[in-house]
């Protein structure tokens, strides 16, 4: 296994006759808040931005300089699912989810889909490959990487100043010390995730508490 994104995956699908091949990844499926976002990148095989990379693994200028050059020459689409939608079906099925609606809004029709991990959704109704750590083995899955992080982190800070105390512009819903402690102090949100564990045991005792 490489340490760094290659085109080999792509270039095997270009041999066996697809032209659009579309790397998709999801961002969020850990954080206690927050929706789950998706990317899902065709890129232009004489147009591969240099330094592409899993996105945890780039500094934040280094994402911004690679979205450019991604969003210049690649046919990109990016989806969510929500707060809700998350307790309804799942973190994995709501991923799943932003994933396929990611690729259905493409410009072109992918002949094929790299997705990262090792499942493939259930939903999506075009031939794909899972990829384990594809976010760092293909190219266009590292792109859709960077451009679901980014796009996520952007919302992130956004509900952070809505909902001061926090640090959601810091750690984007993830349960940090300070996240931890601002729903002791303060509460859930309506943007907290309520099947997740410590945000289900907070409301299970605000409610036995009340009763």
């Amino acid at each position: 296994m490489t340490n760094f994104p290659i085109f080999e995956f792509e270039q095997a699908l270009h041999a066996q006759g697809s032209r659009h091949i579309a790397g998709v990844d999801e961002v969020g499926r850990g954080p206690l808040a927050g929706p789950v976002f998706a990317a899902a990148v065709i890129l232009d095989p004489k147009h591969i931005p240099a330094g592409l990379n899993d996105s945890k693994k780039l500094s934040a200028k280094k994402r911004d300089l690679l979205l450019k050059a991604i969003m210049e020459h690649a046919d990109v689409s990016i989806s969510s699912a929500s707060e809700r939608e998350i307790e309804q079906i799942n973190i994995l099925r709501a991923s799943h989810l932003a994933m396929v609606r990611a690729v259905q809004g493409l410009r072109q029709c992918p002949d094929h889909v790299l997705v990262d991990g090792n499942l493939i959704p259930r939903d999506l109704n075009i031939p794909a490959t899972a990829v384990i750590k594809g976010d760092s083995r293909s190219v266009s899955i590292a792109a859709a990487s960077i451009v679901a992080k980014i796009r996520r982190d952007l919302v992130m800070c956004d509900l952070g100043q809505q909902f001061p105390g926090y640090g959601w512009e810091k750690n984007a819903g993830y349960p940090t010390t300070q996240h931890l402690k601002a729903l002791q102090d303060l509460g859930v949100t309506p943007h907290h995730r309520r099947t997740f564990k410590p945000i289900h045991n907070i409301l299970y005792q605000a409610k036995k508490l009340s009763g």
